[in-house]
């Protein structure tokens, strides 16, 4: 991969997202979790008139915020064509936007801006380590076959400072928050389900990211894999048999049914680490029938375990897609 030029848009493959995560404390003391998600998915093969939005990209986004305190969760979301500048992705810089909701880049200082309703979140966002390259030097194999991979890299710890907007109340927050960009074509096989994501910082200063994809029979795919990130910034790819994911608990979802893993005992034995993951609450779960028709989860998670004996917390986000239907990438 070469950057600065792979932190941009894509065109010539089918799905791309920018997908950023975080926690942050507000000057009253107030936690919140977040999420924001830009999505471009190419329709490129059906370019035949370019002046017609229904033969543009389609862009969708997501928002999300989680109250930890007050255990409630907040949902928005976007969908535009590519088409009279209601939404897009630049090429030569890093600048994606859907409607008044825009990610930029300058330099190694990113910047998110979004809101809805009552709510607006702006964050500025400083890498604290390098990119992190998942899979083989940035390319991340998801099934058996030719295809069924995706470039995918991280930056796995942002310094983050901004300002929350809830009801015309305006509050500075600061935290820390992870960044994951990922485009490819076709991820998905016919046999696998969905997955389960795992983006964990702990106070060390290390990182994991695992993801576990799900076969419709039940059995996880060989090809599922992580990394870890040392905290020197250095990385290191983990196959499925380096690390052990064992579900202690479930939540069966009020609004769709869905029965979901609820804490997850994380283990990756070459590395002396044992973790206990637990969301902040059970209902963040998102519905986004106005955009990608997707219902998954995706939710803040506190950390507390172990690292070569030592005892050890952190924060993350885990992501788990099709118990409540097939996910379609």
């Amino acid at each position: 991969m070469i950057f600065p030029r792979d932190h941009y848009s894509h065109p010539d493959f089918k799905t791309e997202w920018w997908y950023y995560t975080g926690h942050f404390t507000t000057s009253s003391g107030r936690n919140y979790g977040y999420q924001v998600t830009f999505f471009r998915f190419g329709l490129k093969d059906r370019q035949q008139d370019n002046s017609s939005p229904f033969f543009t990209d389609l862009y969708m986004a997501h928002f999300a915020l989680s109250d930890k305190d007050a255990k409630t969760f907040r949902v928005a979301e976007r969908a535009n064509r590519g088409y009279g500048e209601k939404a897009g992705a630049a090429t030569d810089k890093l600048l994606v936007w859907n409607e008044d909701w825009r990610l930029e880049g300058s330099g190694e200082k990113q910047s998110l801006d979004v809101k809805d309703k009552e709510i607006g979140l702006k964050l500025r966002l400083i890498p604290a380590k390098p990119v992190a390259l998942h899979g083989d030097n940035g390319l991340s194999q998801k099934a058996e076959g030719a295809g069924r991979a995706s470039y995918y890299y991280s930056f796995t710890r942002l310094d983050t400072e901004g300002e929350l907007e809830i009801a015309g109340r305006k509050e500075t927050l600061r935290g820390q928050s992870w960044m994951d960009h990922e485009f490819g074509s076709n991820q998905l096989a016919d046999n696998q389900l969905g997955w389960d994501w795992f983006s964990l910082q702990l106070a060390d200063n290390s990182e994991l990211m695992l993801y576990v994809m799900r076969r419709k029979d039940g059995s996880i795919d060989p090809y599922s894999s992580g990394t870890i990130v040392k905290p020197d910034g250095s990385a290191r790819h983990l196959a499925l048999a380096d690390f052990k994911i064992e579900a202690l608990d479930k939540w069966n979802s009020p609004k769709s049914g869905a029965v979901y893993p609820m804490k997850w005992k994380v283990a990756v034995p070459r590395e002396q680490l044992e973790l206990e993951v637990t969301p902040f609450f059970p209902a963040q779960e998102l519905d986004t029938k106005k955009s990608t028709k997707v219902t998954y989860w995706e939710g803040s998670v506190v950390i507390r375990g172990a690292v070569n004996g030592k005892a050890v917390q952190g924060l993350g986000y885990v992501e788990m897609t099709g118990y409540a239907g097939k996910l379609k990438v």
